[in-house]
């Protein structure tokens, strides 16, 4: 199973480069997970006929944060999932995150705006970067989750 990740899209509407992941890199991917900062729930249009689970962010209109939660926990296959946008400086923000989530698998979160994927006491973290742009030469960036045996992911970018 393969799942679209993407976070800190800080728009207020669906954009053409948006929408065209699902011709592109989400083209085969069952679920999308957006990691908050979406700014405005519109932005969520763009995916369409896929399955959508999103958390708000510190960016995210107030109409975002009654819609949504700030962290969410799934099951995909056989594998348990959190999802969270996370807060505070980029240092340290697997530790702050981590404690929000118990028996998970895997923790997806943005904020950063920095693409990580690293294993830690046996918990997958992954941040697909920022679709809004980041830091460095190569800023845009969303990811892929694959589940088979593990949980791995790819970065892609922009």
């Amino acid at each position: 199973m393969k799942i679209g990740v993407i976070a800190d899209t800080h728009l207020t509407q669906s954009t053409p480069d948006l929408a065209e992941l699902l011709n592109g890199v989400f083209k085969d991917v069952e679920t999308i997970l957006h990691a908050g900062d979406l700014t405005e729930l519109a932005v969520l249009d763009a995916f369409a006929g896929k399955k959508v689970l999103a958390v708000c962010g510190n960016m995210d209109s107030l109409a975002v944060r009654r819609q949504l939660p700030t962290y969410r926990v799934f099951q995909a296959e056989r594998f348990k999932i959190g999802l969270i946008h996370g807060w505070g400086g980029p240092r340290g923000i697997e530790e702050r995150i981590a404690p929000e989530f118990e028996g998970v698998n895997c923790i997806v979160y943005g904020h950063t705006h920095t693409p990580a994927h690293r294993e830690r006491e046996g918990v997958f973290f992954f941040n697909p970067g920022a679709f809004g742009g980041g830091w460095g030469p190569r800023s845009k960036s969303v990811g892929v989750l694959d589940l088979t045996d593990t949980v791995s992911g790819q970065i892609f970018y922009l």
